[in-house]
């Protein structure tokens, strides 16, 4: 009888500093900010600009924005995540009567892609899956976990089976663990006006370079408002966390929100269907500063509706991929 080889998840995000110190956001922002998905410049260009200005400067500004996200038990995104790969590994056991080998890497920082494939070969695992839990594919995120993968496979005698997932945008357990929060978020008290769907922004010329991202954003906001049954002009999709000169996706989430109280939309909503878990982007940017540009301007009501985290119906359809996968 032959045995079937042992599968192993690997579930990826973007990464946290392992302290908001400037030292350790110097680390970190070193790693992210020379990955080539990221900034595209010729070395030659960029290693000036990175390591005489940037890490000189942007360090210590960052360290103060993740210290007030910090926790007792360190970066919110690392921590979310640690709870979703528990839930999801206790989910696969209840779905499969397995005991599925869950891993996190980080594209940046700590646990790296690398510790985690470490942790999967010590389980005897012998087939990959690898889930980044970004839901919109992007050339700098997912484009850039498979880089780091295969990086990391490029050191190893053997390379295991593998399935990666590269998208859930439309994936009906998605869709509906977004429209469900949304609802919980109203039952508690009533909609705003406007309800903004916010997405990490990326270069504009990505998307005539053949980058999907910007249009399987457009389509995750729309299914959400086709089942909230929300007219046109109740929700509105815009772009956030832009960085450098260059134009990036539009309309700009800053900007946006401070030109609505002149627009006489004195009370908004806002989600970000593209972070699987809250972070800095989400926590300080969306909820804090956001929210303060929005008020100072004239507004009224701001809400940050949180993103999915481990959340039981985001478990829920996250187990769904990977059972299908396997």
């Amino acid at each position: 009888m032959s045995v079937q080889p042992r599968t192993g998840i690997l579930i990826t995000n973007l990464g946290s500093p392992d302290a908001p110190t400037p030292t350790a956001l110097r680390r970190y922002l070193a790693e992210f900010l020379w990955d080539r998905r990221i900034v595209d410049l010729p070395r030659v260009l960029w290693w000036p600009i990175l390591h005489g200005i940037i890490l000189r400067t942007r360090p210590a500004r960052s360290a103060r924005l993740y210290e007030a996200i910090w926790t007792d038990e360190g970066a919110p995104l690392i921590n979310i995540t640690r709870r979703q790969r528990d839930a999801l590994s206790a989910a696969l056991r209840v779905r499969t009567e397995l005991d599925v080998p869950v891993a996190i890497g980080m594209r940046y920082g700590n646990p790296s892609i690398a510790s985690a494939l470490r942790e999967l070969d010590a389980a005897g695992v012998q087939r990959l899956i690898v889930l980044p839990l970004y839901p919109q594919n992007s050339c700098s995120t997912t484009g850039s976990t498979f880089d780091a993968l295969a990086d990391a496979m490029r050191q190893r005698r053997f390379v295991p089976d593998l399935h990666f997932i590269g998208d859930y945008h439309d994936h009906p357990g998605y869709i509906a663990a977004l429209v469900a929060s949304i609802r919980e978020a109203w039952a508690t008290q009533p909609p705003g006006e406007r309800l903004l769907f916010s997405f990490h922004g990326t270069p504009e010329r990505f998307r005539s370079e053949g980058d999907v991202y910007h249009e399987q954003c457009l389509h995750t906001a729309g299914q959400v408002a086709t089942q909230l049954q929300l007219a046109p002009d109740r929700w509105q999709v815009v772009f956030q966390s832009r960085f450098g000169r260059e134009e990036w996706l539009k309309p700009y989430a800053d900007e946006t929100l401070a030109a609505l109280p002149s627009e006489g939309i004195a009370s908004v909503d806002v989600i970000c269907p593209g972070f699987a878990a809250d972070c800095l982007e989400t926590l300080e940017e969306m909820a804090e500063t956001n929210r303060k540009l929005f008020l100072n301007a004239g507004g009224k009501a701001y809400r940050y509706i949180p993103a999915l985290n481990d959340r039981e119906d985001h478990i829920a359809f996250l187990a769904d991929i990977v059972v299908g996968a396997l």
